[in-house]
């Protein structure tokens, strides 16, 4: 608009102007006519010049938004045909109405008019179905984001291509820090010569060089047994497509001078800081090499792990200088307690509530009083034989006491012992976790990634046979004073003959150590086997389970019931099946899966050792050891259950598994 028609001289306050000259004329005309006379004809001149310029302005006026209406009109079309945005108008049953000449060129078509979005692309339909603001969809090997207006029945189609390969670059040269650890490389080499010593580190040395090489990984040995590793994200998903060959080549080199030497790695990965990623790979690799090394952990900033390798019973690597140090140790937090809780996982073992009494008489042994949490109507049969047993024992069975007790009489200065388990979600009470601050573990299964936070101590030892094995071990370095009754002494031992399979599965020499410890403080074998006994009923639904059994994959072993079967099954049962399972002749693996209430289907994994179950159980949120895992999946049914196994059981025999 021309700028000199904003003037208000120009718009409406002329019309003013005009009549107020008129006033003054006939006012002039009034007194003299000749004056009035030249007055009339200067107000026809300024009348004149006046018109004549609003005139212009109209006309300059129309003409400029004549040419505007023009130009939008054009930028419009031109934004319309020629701007690169594809543009598409559909009708209600999914038919291009309209599409502009670029849309048409991305689908490499002259035109789209009348087809249907399921012809362009097969997820276009499903996309507008959803109800989706944006989506990406790929289109003749171009990715493009699409917007969709459903009002309008108009979507927009951006080509994104070039930002997102940006992105997946920036992602892929994202650094990644990893630690690799020989796990038993000083415990091997010690009694070697010196030609066997360099032998070894010269063939470890040139593997891990050739493995870097070949992926182009700057590694670096930082001491006898450590070594830096510097990739990047794609390094990264090539070494898990492979799944870390690496280890097996290890593995395999070292077997042919009979010694078993493996690998432990642990990355830290996606994110920026540098410290940070050291603090993850360091993070990694003491949980790898807490669940029993000769495996990859991948921590990411979200919590989350993956795992790779860890298919090899763990060698055991505890001494007796480690036991009693953790004993000296847990001595010192017990005596600055006020007092002692201890707390095992939900539906309590044998080896669970063993490992508390240890713990109770630990407490007892510095001057302090300790309680076992226990829920009554969260016990197996074969437990409630051992609880029936206790109560006989007025001493000790005061000790026990519900949940709810627990939480009115701990205070800010009572230790809480949780023994048997490492996982929050798997503890009796939760609650006591989020009161109490002062917190050890004391366990056997292998770490995962799921831990109780910030605990004071933690003595966790994969090698062990048992929770009881460890705490007697700690039993033997508490005050000489600490005396050890019969009944206490029996059932640690059951925990152990119990989590043995009768000292026939993960049985080492301090197991029998422990087990002659206990022994000789009065432990009652017969005691153990009259309360391990099983009912009659137990033994026919046992063998109704494995009635149903199925080879899987030549030499796994799987037992369910029929969908439609109405029969529950306590979890002691379900493991027992499992157990007999792998009794059977060519079965390297066996798994028993039953329904232990109308909401939750168990399932018990057992292995000779040459599968990890832990690993499969894992997938499932569950966990365990290498041969004795199990995991519990609510809400699903009995064949929704198998399907998930079957799918861990490939993942396993695959690689690595993801969770």
């Amino acid at each position: 608009m021309p700028s000199f028609y904003k003037k208000p001289l120009f718009r409406y306050p002329i019309y003013a102007l005009i009549a107020l000259t008129i006033i003054a004329v006939l006012f002039l005309f009034f007194y003299n006519w000749l004056i009035g006379l030249f007055g009339i004809l200067i107000l026809g001149a300024i009348l004149y010049f006046l018109l004549r310029a609003d005139y212009k302005v109209r006309t300059e006026l129309e003409e400029y938004i004549s040419t505007l209406s023009y130009r939008l009109k054009k930028v419009g079309e031109e934004a319309l045909m020629e701007m690169p945005i594809g543009i598409m108008l559909y009708n209600d049953n999914h038919y291009i109405e309209w599409a502009n000449p670029y849309l048409a060129s991305c689908f490499q078509e002259d035109s789209l008019v009348g087809r249907s979005l399921s012809d362009t692309s097969e997820h276009l339909i499903s996309i507008i179905n959803q109800e989706v603001e944006a989506e990406t969809i790929s289109i003749n090997d171009r990715l493009y984001e699409i917007m969709i207006k459903r009002d309008e029945r108009l979507i927009y189609f951006f080509d994104v291509t070039e930002q997102v390969e940006i992105e997946k670059q920036y992602e892929d040269e994202r650094t990644v820090i990893s630690y690799i650890f020989l796990d038993n490389y000083d415990d091997i080499t010690q009694g070697l010569d010196d030609q066997t010593r360099s032998t070894i580190n010269s063939e470890v040395t040139s593997l891990l060089n050739n493995w870097a090489q070949r992926y182009g990984i700057f590694i670096k040995r930082i001491s006898s047994e450590r070594f830096l590793g510097v990739l990047n994200e794609n390094i990264l998903s090539e070494l898990e497509h492979s799944k870390f060959s690496i280890l097996d080549e290890i593995r395999e080199k070292t077997t042919h001078h009979n010694i078993s030497l493996t690998l432990s790695i642990g990355v830290g990965a996606s994110v920026s800081s540098l410290s940070e990623l050291g603090d993850l790979a360091q993070s990694s690799l003491d949980l790898a090499l807490g669940r029993g090394g000769d495996q990859v952990a991948i921590k990411l900033p979200n919590g989350k792990a993956k795992f790779y390798g860890g298919k090899t019973n763990p060698m055991e690597k505890r001494t007796r200088v480690r036991a009693r140090v953790i004993s000296h140790a847990l001595k010192e937090i017990v005596t600055e307690s006020e007092q002692v809780i201890v707390m095992g996982h939900t539906f309590p073992d044998m080896d669970s509530i063993g490992a508390a009494i240890g713990i109770v008489k630990v407490a007892q042994a510095n001057g302090k009083e300790g309680y076992i949490v226990i829920d009554v109507d969260e016990i197996g049969t074969s437990v409630s034989r051992l609880i029936n047993e206790i109560k006989q024992y007025e001493d000790l069975w005061s000790h026990f006491i519900s949940p709810e007790k627990a939480m009115d009489i701990s205070t800010n200065e009572t230790l809480l012992v949780v023994v048997d388990t490492h996982r929050p979600s798997l503890v009796l009470e939760e609650r006591l976790l989020s009161r109490l601050d002062k917190v050890v573990v004391i366990d056997h299964h292998r770490r995962g990634e799921e831990f109780i936070k910030d605990p004071l101590l933690v003595y966790m030892e994969p090698y062990a046979s048992s929770t009881a094995e460890l705490v007697t071990e700690l039993l033997e370095y508490q005050p000489k004073r600490l005396k050890i009754s019969m009944i206490e002494a029996t059932v640690l031992l059951a925990g152990i003959i119990v989590d043995t399979k009768s000292f026939s599965l993960r049985t080492g020499s301090r197991t029998f150590d422990a087990a002659s410890y206990l022994k000789s403080k009065g432990a009652d074998t017969v005691l153990v086997q009259k309360m391990l006994k099983e009912d009659v009923d137990h033994y026919i639904k046992r063998a109704k389970l494995i009635q149903h059994t199925s080879l899987y994959k030549e030499s796994l072993a799987i037992a369910s019931l029929p969908e439609d079967t109405l029969d529950y099954f306590d979890q002691v049962i379900i493991a027992q099946a499992a157990d007999s399972l792998l009794s059977m002749n060519g079965v390297e693996a066996s798994f028993a899966v039953a329904k232990r209430d109308d909401n939750t289907v168990c399932i018990s994994a057992r292995s000779l050792g040459n599968i990890n179950v832990q690993i499969i159980m894992e997938a499932l949120q569950g966990g365990g050891h290498l041969t004795n895992a199990a995991t519990q999946l609510p809400g699903i049914t009995i064949g929704e259950a198998l399907d998930k196994l079957k799918e861990s059981i490939d993942e396993y025999f695959e690689g690595g598994i993801e969770r």
